[in-house]
């Protein structure tokens, strides 16, 4: 999209990241969106509790200076689905993501994997947090990012809490607003049959990419593609 079409639409993104990671990950993303004429917000989530996420992104929606288009990578999806009901909010973009239904949380969409599915490396809570196996990060998360990058994924996660993993939706905004759904095909944290039935179940405009759960950072153009396709959207559909 030129800069011209962004500014007479939807000109405004914002991006929220899922658990063991921060917001550096969405750089390429950022880059692609800004050159194209967005304005593009990064939230920086806590991950600790679902409401502290709610909260931080809900607080950067109010700083935009109009409708925005909201993103969430993994958990990050959990996120949206609870603050996307915000006015500020135009539409939804999910990327390798959770879409829960009311009273759903992380917790409750991974306990019964499907037969032969992966099973992430999170290792035993320490003081009410989680972290991924160093060993098995780039393997789990991002086997299609660089072995330089990906290592350092690995040393600086961020510990996701308890209470983010068990976080519950109470209305999801799937229900209200227009989404659009990244399915990462190779992807053996959330696996890609999972996001087909969230994707289908919120009525999601689908896209598939062959790429790793860490699609946002390795196939930054596909997903920077995605969300101007859902801006251009919904700026034609408020014509």
């Amino acid at each position: 999209m030129s800069h011209a079409g962004a500014a007479n639409g939807v000109r405004n993104v914002v991006l929220v990241h899922g658990g063991f990671v921060d917001g550096s990950g969405w750089e390429g993303v950022y880059k692609i969106l800004k050159k194209d004429g967005f304005t593009v917000t990064i939230v920086q989530n806590p991950t600790i509790s679902l409401a502290g996420d709610v909260a931080a992104t809900k607080s950067a929606l109010a700083a935009q200076n109009g409708p925005a288009i909201l993103v969430g990578h993994s958990y990050g999806g959990v996120v949206i689905t609870e603050a996307g009901s915000d006015p500020n909010v135009a539409g939804l973009v999910y990327v390798a993501a959770f879409a829960p239904d009311k009273n759903e949380s992380v917790a409750s969409l991974i306990k019964d994997p499907a037969p032969r599915a992966p099973v992430p490396p999170i290792l035993p809570p320490q003081d009410g947090f989680l972290l991924l196996e160093k060993a098995k990060f780039r393997e789990s998360f991002a086997a299609d990012v660089a072995s330089d990058a990906a290592a350092f994924m690995a040393d600086s996660q961020v510990p996701w809490g308890l209470e983010a993993l068990n976080g519950a939706v109470t209305e999801p905004a799937w229900k209200t607003k227009p989404s659009w759904y990244l399915v990462s095909t190779n992807d053996k944290m959330i696996p890609p049959d999972a996001q087909r039935a969230m994707s289908k179940r919120a009525g999601a405009t689908v896209v598939e990419v062959k790429g790793s759960h860490a699609v946002y950072v390795s196939q930054p153009n596909d997903v920077a593609h995605l969300i101007e396709q859902a801006a251009k959207s919904l700026s034609l559909a408020t014509r």
